[in-house]
């Protein structure tokens, strides 16, 4: 059980440094060392300016395109292993705008969906999407235990897997991450843990 108070004489410090480290942090909030930190980035902008709407698979617009180059000056400052990407001409353009050596997943792709009424409906089913990409998450982790990877992919795929990962129902958790944003995952053996959900930082900025 997780509380505020502590037994008589325990010591607060190496408690909250357990708790911490449960949630694959050390002492000054960084991942743990042999911790994977994934990085679950939402493409950039692209059903508005230029974009041509009716496309299945549109092109970043030009919103798009500088939120994406904000990104990547973000993960230059930081640094980062690999980067990964659904084969989605979106996803790749932000992809490529971080580094042009991508690593192409057809698993991150985004969730199956059709237009009914002018609303968006699922047709594919969550538990399909999930394992889908767990598999491609935890494939780009084993390839790079203990460092910093970007997976970009799409709104839908990325909640199906935050939820999972938080045992929640896709219908629960209320967030759509909105473009660019940057969802973080930690990873140590069998453990997964959120670090954050849908960070827009770098779009609050100024650009550097």
């Amino acid at each position: 059980m997780i509380g505020m108070g502590s037994e008589p004489g325990g010591d607060r410090t190496s408690a909250v440094r357990a708790l911490e480290a449960a949630f694959l942090l050390d002492g000054d909030g960084r991942r743990l060392a042999g911790a994977t930190e994934i990085w679950l980035v939402r493409h950039g902008a692209c059903y508005d300016g230029t974009a041509d709407p009716t496309l299945d698979d549109p092109p970043l617009s030009p919103r798009g395109r500088e939120q994406a180059q904000r990104l990547a000056a973000r993960l230059k400052r930081i640094g980062f292993e690999a980067v990964y990407s659904s084969p989605l001409r979106r996803a790749l353009e932000t992809a490529r705008t971080i580094t042009p050596e991508v690593r192409v997943d057809e698993r991150l792709v985004e969730v199956g969906i059709e237009v009914r009424d002018g609303r968006l409906a699922v047709v594919e089913p969550t538990d399909q999407v999930q394992g889908r990409m767990r598999a491609a998450v935890d494939a780009a982790i084993e390839r790079h235990p203990g460092q910093r990877i970007v997976v970009v992919a799409h709104a839908l795929a990325i909640l199906s897997y935050i939820t999972e990962v938080m045992h929640l129902n896709l219908g629960d958790l209320r967030l759509l991450p909105y473009y660019t944003s940057v969802s973080v995952v930690r990873a140590l053996g069998e453990r997964r843990m959120v670090g954050s959900l849908a960070d827009v930082a770098h779009l609050e900025a100024d650009i550097p």
